[in-house]
């Protein structure tokens, strides 16, 4: 190397997530093909939002001014009110510039990607070994949730938990394997299956289904996901779990989102989606959680009186719970460690892990509405709205809304030993 020659820096944690998140959701065979904006993102170690490369969604009210300006050719129209062009061989970012400048802002949007690994880090942090035999936050009691139907929308159900760990009895949804090269646990593979633990514990008696709708190392493009969600539907959930999300371009709402919203959604009166707020840990609207018809979950730290360093904030997150250091049902196996500073690292599983993130205060606020719906009767937007207001009446300073474990918003005693 001459003395001119820089030495590469380290890989960053952004840099591993994004690069497995391309390695995983690309294929160029099936016209998948991520960007990442800006372009020289790995050099400034900063990324705004992950988009398909040759893809844009544009209300099919907008689809011939759109095509009369980047031509292209319609291969989804996802559902009623939104399509999915195909723009061969496009530079999305620039063309974005374009169609905003000829017919206004939002009129075309990329087909982002969304995962349960954005572009900053979600789950905060990689699963940890632990010594702990049961989950905390434990398993609420009574028969909280029954005749409740709660969909978590993720990476799919591990097949043999349900029988190993006695709180998932009896849940159900598309399997994952979550095994890959040298039999070693795949990254964010059991995130559906701890999702869907946590749930449990609030809500024991829930019918609880996992859907893989994150099956690439977490990611997905927002034109699947909705279509997913859509599909969701069809099941007649009460609450809908995503813990799943991203940024996007100029910080403008998810048009796939706002449709699915508008045209269906909104017609099936009382449920309600909760989304993770995400773990940039800054103001930034963190997308569908920004929507104001989500209900947008923040995460608290380990002591459950302060703000998790990580957790997204600020007045369109609706409310913060325990979102770091939870434990809930993993895989057995080894993994081993993707991302600075311990890449490389090897950690044996037995069937628990713990793990932070907003993702996991999602599931136990969604838990929280099906453990109250079951007891009062009201529907899941009912029984949101008043949740949220008893969670407004106990605010936190310096942090805002709080929900806490088997609690209409009343704090328990002390935090992880509430409901064992």
């Amino acid at each position: 190397m001459s003395s001119e020659e820089k030495p590469r820096p380290r890989r960053t944690r952004l840099e591993a997530q994004i690069e497995l998140i391309l390695a995983k959701l690309s294929d160029p065979e099936r016209n998948r093909r991520v960007g990442a904006a800006p372009s020289d993102w790995r050099e400034k170690d900063e990324i705004e939002y992950l988009y398909h490369e040759e893809h844009c969604l544009v209300r099919d009210e907008d689809l011939a001014r759109l095509q009369a300006i980047v031509g292209g050719e319609p291969v989804d129209h996802m559902m009623n009110g939104v399509t999915l062009l195909w723009v061969e061989g496009s530079d999305v970012p620039e063309m974005m510039r374009e169609v905003d400048a000829r017919l206004g802002v939002g009129v075309a949007t990329p087909n982002h990607v969304l995962s349960i690994t954005p572009v900053h880090c979600c789950p905060a942090t990689e699963p940890e070994v632990t010594a702990a035999c049961k989950p905390d936050p434990g398993v609420c009691p009574g028969d909280a949730g029954d005749g409740i139907v709660v969909s978590v929308v993720d990476t799919g159900l591990l097949a043999s938990a349900p029988a190993e760990h006695a709180w998932l009895s009896g849940v159900t949804g598309d399997i994952e394997n979550p095994f890959g090269p040298g039999n070693l646990i795949q990254p964010y593979a059991g995130h559906g299956t701890f999702i869907a633990g946590v749930v449990r514990c609030m809500a024991p008696r829930s019918t609880v289904i996992v859907e893989a709708g994150l099956r690439n190392a977490g990611a997905q493009f927002e034109s699947e996901i909705v279509k997913g969600l859509d599909a969701t539907l069809n099941e007649m959930p009460d609450v809908i779990s995503l813990s799943a999300g991203g940024r996007t371009r100029d910080n403008l709402p998810l048009l796939g989102f706002e449709v699915f919203y508008q045209n269906r959604l909104r017609h099936y009166k009382g449920v309600v989606l909760v989304a993770a707020a995400g773990n940039d840990g800054d103001r930034g609207p963190f997308w569908p959680a920004a929507f104001p018809w989500a209900v947008s979950v923040g995460a608290l730290s380990a002591n459950w009186r302060t703000r998790a360093s990580f957790s997204d904030f600020g007045g369109w997150v609706d409310v913060y719970a325990p979102g770091e250091q939870l434990v809930n049902a993993y895989a057995t196996g080894t993994f081993v460690c993707e991302e600075p500073p311990h890449a490389g690292e090897r950690r044996e599983f037995t069937g628990l892990a713990r793990w932070s993130g907003t993702s996991f205060s999602t599931p136990l606020v969604a838990g929280l509405i099906a453990a109250r719906m079951s007891r009062t009767g009201e529907n899941g937007r009912q029984a949101a709205d008043a949740l949220l207001a008893a969670a407004r009446a106990a605010a936190l300073p310096g942090v805002g809304p709080v929900l806490l474990p088997c609690a209409d918003g009343e704090p328990p005693a002390h935090p992880h030993h509430c409901c064992h």
